[in-house]
């Protein structure tokens, strides 16, 4: 070598180095280069080339002026990477018939959606990795785009993958009873109608991002990732980039929002990880806004044609529906794409006695961004196919839509018993929430209001929504399958010297309060005060194993796991504080971080036990061997879930003029159980009720013909903001679950799974003097005038 090497001149040089030795050579086979330069800085940056198409073949990718480019350390194709990643695929064995094609972490040969990551550059800084990812030349043969969930089954569309013959990635029918006869039947109307759900997807305040760091010593990958499921991904990046699971460390501290959005397996992030491996350095990855619109996940994009049999005297005989749904190019991996869709067909009606139900859910590829869970899965569609047509069937028969729920629903009393999909139910309270719900609303004194507004030509609205929410998930959601995704989570409690609880849990932080409902509940079970108790969470080399946070499971699962460790802490501190006081265990208590009689009286601080166990063991007899730390695990058995119940109303008043819509006041009645800390819990419901004001009234992406988003950025994608928020009324109901000694349900879906259905319903009602109904969300001012206008014509 007679000269400094470069990066790019050949595959396997480090910068101003010798060959690498023969192993290392090994290591960094094709396009990985290992950088030592002591001029850069130690931890790089990633940008990523992505698709401008929607549907095109990539005829070439030249990069030479890239990899010239200032700062730029390395710059990878999808084929580089795909020689130390390996492929994924977003099936379920559980879902039968589900199919998706192998994915790679960067687009080889075909690009399916517009913004797909194509190339990555790898630079000293941020600005520079855009930079040269602009000198990238990437010539794309346009192909025919896949947009329209209906189109894209139809013989004649393009096939987004020519293996499988069609565009149709899963199909499930349910049928209970037998819904033709019941419709037949001369006493029974039926009410139908066609709902569309706008694809939307979740704004977190802080974008997806990573930093990925290897050390080639040990072997060892260390992922600083902003997500929900640090076991899960530990087991994707071990299993996809060959490493032992114990030599992969995932660290994922407080996050800026979730809602579902980062629980799912990215490219970006993916190729991130294997950039640290070859360049044997930390690599940064952080999705900037219009990156999110094009790559985080979509949700609810549905077409669903549904009907409700009716009679006179307001029993609902049964649902017959068709739902239709659009994922993307691929089924996302390891959750897949068709969870929505399943839980549409397992939710929809499932508050109330059904004896017959018939639903067909089609689960179809197009060439948009994919589509996966996110908060309330399933729930707002389910919710309103249900409720939507409840409310319409208590028009067609003039039976008020408060006195029809009440006839419907199952009755508190009732349980445990099975829905029409066969979904085990226990320990709800429709009946007494729908009660609770009228009486905080003052109802009588709004449809007062109502009747004489609309005598001054002000048309205002009330609509209801009766709810179930999935919490807490059993091995049978995720596991069953083959996903690796735990259903238990663990939790560690330790008594330190100084008298403090050191706890940690698998559970982790995602701005919803996890962290302070883990330290109230091994503060108020142990015996100390709050502020003595530190908690870590998020961390697979610290904390217990298991699933993380998902469907609304952190108190539920996460706070059982605390509850029992800090019980066995308590008995185990308790039988040393026997010995040490010669008394027994039953004789003492915990109080206030002391030791303490039945009464109340202080015999020993837990910092003198403690340090008496921890320096001064002599003193203890040589028989007892104390232990001031106890780990449990809990999952859920027996249920597939542990159901939340609700009842909500919104008040909504419509501008014909203009269509805006005005959401006036909303109501929440939630049994999620034992209620631990209630601010925390009526947050996590006013919350989710914003985001379900979003789905209703704002939030859509918008695709071009060709496949472009066309609402890309925070100008152009309305969300809910301080302006759009109305009172939120919470009241609570608790019923505790009988799966737990805690007693806590779910409570972080509710409010985003119920609201859209309640502003639906109020909307129409608003609009009903007028003939006049909208059954797609979101209800823009355009379409409620072209509603208004097509009754007009009618």
């Amino acid at each position: 070598m007679t000269g400094p090497a470069t990066i790019f001149d050949k595959p396997n040089r480090y910068i101003g180095q010798p060959e690498p030795r023969a192993d290392a050579a090994r290591l960094l086979q094709g396009r990985g280069r290992f950088v030592d330069d002591v001029s850069l800085p130690r931890m790089v940056h990633a940008a990523f080339v992505r698709s401008p198409h929607a549907h095109a073949t990539i005829a070439s990718i030249d990069m030479q002026a890239a990899r010239a480019a200032p700062g730029v350390i390395a710059v990878y194709t999808g084929a580089d990477l795909a020689e130390h990643v390996t492929p994924y695929v977003g099936t379920l064995t559980h879902l039968a018939g589900l199919r998706s094609a192998p994915q790679h972490p960067l687009a080889i040969d075909i690009v399916r959606w517009q913004g797909e990551p194509v190339v990555m550059v790898v630079a000293a800084s941020r600005a520079q990795a855009e930079d040269a990812c602009e000198l990238v030349d990437v010539d794309f043969d346009p192909l025919p785009a896949v947009l329209d969930t209906e189109a894209a089954l139809s013989p004649d569309a393009p096939l987004i993958h020519s293996a499988f013959g069609s565009n149709l990635a899963w199909e499930r029918q349910v049928t209970h009873g037998d819904i033709d006869t019941a419709f037949a039947r001369p006493d029974v109307q039926i009410v139908s109608r066609e709902f569309r759900f706008g694809r939307h997807t979740g704004v977190t305040l802080e974008t997806r991002g990573t930093v990925c760091d290897y050390d080639p010593s040990e072997r060892k990958l260390t992922v600083h990732y902003s997500g929900q499921a640090p076991h899960m991904m530990q087991v994707i990046f071990a299993r996809h980039m060959n490493l032992p699971e114990e030599n992969v460390r995932v660290i994922s501290n407080d996050v800026g929002g979730s809602f579902g959005i980062k629980i799912h397996t990215y490219g970006d992030e993916i190729a991130t990880a294997v950039a640290a491996r070859l360049l044997r350095r930390p690599v940064k990855f952080i999705a900037d806004r219009l990156e999110s619109f094009v790559s985080d996940i979509h949700a609810r994009d549905h077409v669903v044609r549904a009907r409700m049999g009716i009679t006179q005297a307001g029993t609902i005989v049964g649902i017959d529906m068709d739902d239709m749904t659009g994922i993307g190019p691929f089924s996302m991996y390891p959750r897949t794409s068709a969870i929505e869709c399943n839980q549409v067909l397992n939710l929809t009606g499932a508050p109330y006695v059904l004896e017959n139900y018939r639903a067909r859910g089609r689960v179809v590829f197009q060439n948009k961004v994919l589509m996966c869970q996110y908060r309330a899965v399933g729930h707002p569609i389910a919710m309103a196919v249900a409720d939507g047509l409840l409310e319409d069937a208590a028009r067609l028969i003039g039976m008020d839509p408060v006195t029809l729920r009440a006839r419907n629903l199952m009755a508190d009393d009732s349980y445990p018993r099975t829905t029409a999909t066969g979904m085990k139910l226990d320990d709800l309270s429709h009946q007494s929430a729908l009660r609770k719900l009228t009486e905080i609303m003052d109802y009588d004194a709004l449809r007062a209001d109502q009747a004489e507004a609309r005598t001054r030509g002000v048309y205002r609205g009330i609509g209801f929504v009766s709810l179930v929410e999935v919490t807490n998930p059993s091995p049978m959601f995720y596991g069953i399958g083959g996903a690796p995704i735990a259903s238990q989570d663990g939790a560690t409690v330790r008594l330190d010297a100084g008298g403090s609880l050191h706890v940690s849990s698998s559970i982790t932080e995602q701005g919803q309060g996890t962290n302070a409902i883990l330290a109230q509940i091994a503060a108020g079970v142990f015996g100390v005060d709050l502020d003595r108790v530190k908690v870590t969470t998020g961390d697979t080399a610290t904390t217990p194993y298991g699933g993380g946070t998902w469907a609304s499971r952190g108190a539920g699962i996460g706070g059982e796991a605390m509850l029992q460790a800090a019980q066995a802490l308590k008995e185990q501190v308790l039988d040393v504080a026997a010995v040490m006081l010669q008394t027994t265990r039953d004789a003492l208590d915990i109080r206030g971080g002391a030791i303490t009689d039945p009464d109340g009286t202080a015999r020993m601080s837990l910092a003198d036990l403690a340090r008496t166990v921890y320096y001064r063991g002599n003193e203890l007899p040589s028989d007892l061997q104390p232990e001031l730390i106890a780990t449990r695990h809990y999952r859920v058995t027996d249920f597939p879930f542990v159901f939340t119940n609700g009842a909500m109303a919104a008040q909504v008043e419509v501008d014909i003029e203009t269509g805006f819509v005005k959401v006036l006041h909303v109501w929440a009645v939630e049994d999620c159980g034992r209620v631990i800390n209630p601010l925390l819990v009526d947050e996590q419901i006013r919350g989710g009720v914003v985001q379900g004001i979003g789905g209703a009234l704002y939030e859509e992406c918008h695709y071009s013909d060709d496949g472009q988003m066309v609402n890309a950025t925070m100008a152009d994608y309305m969300v809910p903001m301080a302006a759009e928020m109305p009172d939120i009324t919470v009241a609570h109901i608790e019923t505790p679950t009988k799966t737990s000694v805690l007693g806590a349900k779910g409570a972080g879906e509710a409010g985003t799974g119920g609201a859209p259905a309640a502003i639906l319903n109020a909307v129409n009602d608003a609009l009903s003097p007028l003939g006049a109904s909208l059954w797609q969300m979101p209800m823009t001012p355009e379409r409620v005038l072209n509603a208004i206008d097509a009754a007009a014509e009618a």
